[in-house]
């Protein structure tokens, strides 16, 4: 038992450090970008290999009803994403083409609000195991080892924390800026209501006045 609790922090940062060190082919472009009224705003990944993977993902953190158009298109001019009036979105397509991928932003539904869009493009390999032959001269699959299993199901793990974030990110932001917009109008309308209440009484006592001046030049 107590070579047990001694080894587990060891078997721990051992299983960290592999996790660190295990072969990464991913580019991943993270931005925050403000399109303006009227624009349409494209970004552009390149791939020198085909069936990789691209996620896409993408939300509108302030401007308007928090909703844009997007388009994603191939190399061969192909549309292989697209959605309007679009809140948020996280895509994972297989690029099977070699070149360059663009991913468009359209605001032009919009005649005067920006829209601050967060979004992120990311390129990744897909790891494949590597096969060996049997005796029958027939390619089997790699066994994986306990360690790489449990890797890869950290590794998931970790992209499912990380969406959850995101998302919650997201709408902690929306909610920010609802009631940022709503102070602001709740000040303004309270400004003009007390603006016209002054103004009526200030013209119902130039109005009365005016009545008792008529009224003594009368007599």
């Amino acid at each position: 038992m107590m070579l047990t609790s001694t080894l587990l922090p060891s078997v721990f940062l051992g299983l960290l450090l592999a996790l660190a060190s295990f072969p990464s082919f991913t580019n991943a472009t993270a931005m925050t970008y403000n399109v303006a009224a009227n624009e349409k705003a494209c970004f552009y990944v390149m791939t020198d290999k085909p069936s990789k993977k691209i996620g896409f993902y993408f939300a509108v953190q302030e401007g308007g009803s928090f909703d844009i158009d997007y388009e994603v298109t191939g190399p061969r001019d192909n549309v292989i994403l697209s959605g309007e009036s679009e809140k948020q979105a996280d895509y994972v397509f297989t690029a099977n083409d070699v070149g360059e991928y663009s991913f468009c932003f359209n605001n032009e539904m919009s005649t005067f609000a920006e829209k601050l869009i967060d979004f992120e493009i990311l390129v990744e390999n897909e790891v494949r195991p590597e096969f060996q032959k049997d005796s029958s001269g027939k390619e089997q699959p790699a066994a994986l080892t306990e360690m790489e299993e449990t890797i890869f199901r950290l590794s998931g793990s970790l992209n499912n924390v990380a969406r959850t974030q995101r998302y919650f990110r997201t709408r902690e932001h929306r909610n920010a800026v609802t009631v940022s917009s709503t102070k602001d109008r709740i000040f303004w309308f309270s400004l003009l209501e007390s603006v016209a209440i002054i103004s009526i009484a200030a013209l119902q006592t130039l109005v009365v006045k005016g009545f008792f001046n008529v009224k003594k030049g009368g007599v």
